[in-house]
């Protein structure tokens, strides 16, 4: 999916905090299961462990789905681009150019601090206006990685023009100096329109 000349410089998927849920959720299944298998007897510990069977069956399938939608979420930053890109049938993307990003914001609660995780807001020009991303990883890392790669494509950029700009001047004194061996300028004319494209 890269452009001619265009470098990765980060690809994450989500933070492992994207599958606590299910993952919590089977352990609370199978705690059950454990549970009624040893403090009851006869029917109540049947009725328990099927009820847990089916709830440990529920969430692994839970965590089956999440891990395939976790393997197939990334975030990338490249030399020219953000893109997000997700989903396992149905897809979803995101790709703003470096050049139209006005902010970058990330936050983060005191647990997901502790665990190097949190969420950034791309603030971009344009109908799409803000963007959030979750559970992305040590956002406040990538905050500065984007804001090094948006100065590194502004300079590029700018380097570029001005190689337009001198490449233009050099062509159109090419013109002159033709002009002025066919006479159709002066010298004086000459040296006058130079002066003037040099100053430029």
């Amino acid at each position: 999916l890269l452009n001619e000349f265009e470098t990765v410089a980060l690809d994450l998927h989500p933070h492992w905090m994207f599958f606590a849920e299910p993952v919590l959720a089977l352990l609370g299944s199978v705690a059950v299961g454990v549970a009624g298998w040893a403090l009851l007897d006869g029917d109540g510990e049947k009725a328990v462990l099927w009820v847990a069977l089916a709830a440990v069956i529920v969430t692994t399938v839970w965590l089956i789905t999440r891990y395939a939608k976790w393997s197939t979420t990334n975030f990338v930053i490249t030399s020219d681009r953000l893109i997000f890109r997700s989903g396992v049938l149905a897809k979803r993307g995101i790709e703003i150019p470096l050049e139209r990003v006005n902010n970058v914001i990330f936050s983060q609660t005191v647990f997901e601090r502790m665990l190097g995780a949190g969420d950034l807001v791309i603030e971009s020009a344009g109908n799409d206006g803000q963007q959030k991303f979750t559970d992305i990883k040590h956002p406040e890392r990538v905050q500065k990685l984007l804001h090094a790669q948006m100065e590194s494509n502004e300079q590029r950029t700018y380097q570029g023009v001005r190689a337009a700009a001198s490449t233009d001047v050099a062509t159109q004194l090419e013109k002159l100096e033709g002009l002025l061996e066919r006479g159709s300028i002066t010298p004086e004319q000459f040296e006058a329109q130079k002066a003037k494209l040099l100053d430029s």
